[in-house]
Parts: C-alpha cells; structure tokens; sequence
C-alpha cells in the first residue's frame, strides 16, 4: 500500500513538473510574441494562461488593455486583470491597480484606494509604487501631506535607481523639504537622475550650474544639461536655453535661436516663455516687429498670474500698442502687476500705475480698481 501511495505520489510530482513547464514555455511564448510587437498573438498566448490564474499573465493582459495593445483600449477590463493578479500579491499589478485609482482609469477616482494599493506595492520594493506613494504624500492625496514620508518612499525608489524618484528628492534637497536644505545633495540627486535621461532633472541640473548652487557656477555645463532636457520637449529648459542664446552666455547671442526656444516652451505654456517671447516681438529681435502678436503673448502669460506680462500689458494699453490705447485697462493691469510683483520690483510696478493715474479721471481710476478686483477674483481669465 506504501509502495502504491509512493507510486501515485511520484506520478503527481511528475505532472505537476510537467504543467509548471507548459506554463513556463507559453508564458515565455507569449512574452516572444509581445517583444516582437505581434500583440495579437501575444493577447491570445497570456489570456488562457491568465483564465488558469496564472499572475504574471493576469498583469501582462491588464497592461495591454490598458494601453490597447492587441486589444481594443478598455481600462475596466484592465482593472480587472490587474485586480485578479493584485489579489494573488503581484507587486506590479497592485501598483497599476493603485494607478487605475489614481487616475479613475475604470473605476472611480479614489485617492484613498490608490494609496491602499500603492502602498502594498511599496512594501514590496517595487519602485514606481514607493515614487507614486512618496507623491501621495507630498501632495496630501489620499493621506495627510507629510514631505518627511514622502522623502523616506522617494529615497527607497532612488535608491534602487528610479530616475523620478530621484529627481523628485533632488528638489526635496533643492528646497529643504521634508530634509534639512542642501545644494550639493540636490546635484548629487538631480545628477543621476539626468544621467539616466530624465529631462526634469537634466533642466534642474542646468539651474544649478547656471546658479552655482552645490557646484561651481559654470554656463557651459548648463546649456549642456538645459540642451538635452530641451531636446526631449522640457518646457523650463527650452525656455532657458532660449534665455542663454538671448543673453549670450556660453553661446553665441543668436535672437533668432533664442525665439525658437522661447515659442517651443510658450507654446506648451510656460508663462515666463511666453512673457518674453512677446518682448521679442514688441522688440523686433529674431522676429519681424509685431505688436499684436506681442500682446498675444503678453496675456498668455498674464492669464497665468506672470507680474511682468502683466506689466507689460499694461504697457501696451497704456501707449496703444497692438490695442487701442486705453488707460483703464492699463491701470487695471499695472494694478494687478504691482500686487503679484516681487518685492524687488513693486516700487515700479507702482510707480508706473501711478503714472497712468495722471491721466484718468477719479471715475475712471475706480473704474479700473473694480475690473482689476473681478480679473483678481477670475484668475486673470477673460480680463
């Protein structure tokens, strides 16, 4: 009877081995068939693997939904392949299923579920989950804002290499947040971040270099780190390139290649782009002298609450420029300049809403306090 329990028992083991190998080599299959880009025939391979419960052909087939790879894009069928691996333990499903959360991609959106998910995730080890957790917390999403928690997910993250983790504790350096303030542990960060590609610390390096903050101050190395963050579309980079061949520094002045890179950021929305892609063309340099199109540009930016576009407005209303001239408007916008200025600069931004009060009537002056309080009260839209 032993002797037949051993027999039977054998056999079991026997089989088992054999079926662990079938899924083995299909998995491997469908794995080829994805990596060569036949989606297709990937789908077909991981979904009967993923019906037999096997986890990473439940994630795989998430993932394909999610990105309608194979298969028409369907982020309810993604949640719930991700869920069924998730709930087998698979770190990265439970990080996906923590970004369906997040961004409501098949369920409701539910800061407090993603955290839940991120952080089973997280504990795990799986980076993308510790820098997703770590932004939770910064933000206060889903949890209480707490910058030391975020410093400690984001440190895990960096430490096993994640590029945005480490560039995001770059700026925790950077600003003393969560940590004590320290320039050269920000380079340091920012460094082997950019090292690896990522544009948003390729252009926080080229600001430190072009500060000198942690490092030595040095304008060829930031046009170094701010060309390649530019390249792949940074909108802060490509604005400070176009500021470097504005100004000349470390390349030759070129106004035409600084409005090049100004319209590149101004037109992805970078307000301090935008403020001095109209003075190129308020000025005439790089481009033909355009006042319209100064003033375009101008309230692009002062929508977005940038002092000196909206300094700059004014300007433009106060001598009809690209506008018929109109000291109201002008007042309302020196006006607003002088509250969100700087105190470096408030004295001029007075000094010139002064100027334009000469001009005006008592009427016409609370006339323009009264628009600059409603454009105050709309964000600065349709002002």
């Amino acid at each position: 009877m032993n002797k037949l329990l051993k027999q039977l028992l054998l056999v079991c083991v026997c089989l088992f081995a054999l079926t662990g190998q079938a899924i083995a080599d299909s998995l491997s299959d469908a794995d080829g068939a994805y990596d060569a880009g036949d989606y297709a025939q990937a789908g077909k391979l991981f979904r009967p693997l993923a019906e037999q419960g096997n986890a990473q052909a439940q994630l795989n087939l998430g993932w394909m939904y999610s990105n309608g790879q194979g298969v028409p894009q369907d982020y309810k069928e993604a949640e719930k392949w991700y869920r069924l691996a998730a709930e087998q333990g698979n770190a990265y499903a439970r990080s996906s299923l923590g970004v369906m959360y997040y961004f409501g991609q098949g369920v409701p959106q539910d800061y407090k579920e993603a955290v839940k998910w991120y952080q089973l995730a997280a504990e795990q080890g799986e980076a993308s989950a510790q820098t997703s957790l770590g932004v939770m917390y910064f933000f206060g999403q889903g949890v209480p804002q707490d910058y030391k928690e975020a410093v400690k997910w984001w440190r895990l993250a960096a430490e096993q290499g994640n590029a945005k983790a480490q560039a995001k504790l770059g700026v925790m350096y950077n600003n003393g947040q969560g940590v004590p303030q320290d320039y050269k542990e920000a380079v340091k960060w920012y460094r082997l971040a950019a090292e690896q590609g990522e544009d948003f610390a390729q252009n926080n390096l080229g600001n430190m270099y072009y500060k000198g903050e942690g490092v030595p101050q040095d304008y060829k190395e930031a046009v170094k780190w701010f060309r390649l963050a530019a390249d792949q579309g940074d909108a802060g980079a490509q604005f400070y390139l176009g500021w470097m061949y504005y100004s000349g520094q470390e390349v030759p002045q070129d106004y035409k290649e600084a409005v090049k890179w100004y319209r590149l950021s101004a037109e992805q929305g970078y307000a301090d782009a935008q403020s001095d892609l109209g003075f190129t063309y308020e000025s005439g340099l790089g481009v033909p002298q355009d006042y319209k199109e100064a003033v375009k540009w101008y309230r692009l930016a002062a929508e977005q609450g940038a002092a000196s576009a909206q300094y700059m407005l004014a300007n433009m209303y106060g001598y009809g420029l690209g506008v018929p001239q109109d000291f109201v408007l002008a007042y309302m916008w020196a006006n607003i300049a002088a509250t969100n200025a700087p105190a470096s600069e408030l004295q001029e931004k007075a000094s010139y809403r002064d100027s334009i009060a000469k001009n005006m009537t008592a009427q016409q002056i609370a006339e323009a306090q009264e628009l600059a309080r409603k454009c105050t009260a709309n964000k600065f839209k349709g002002c």
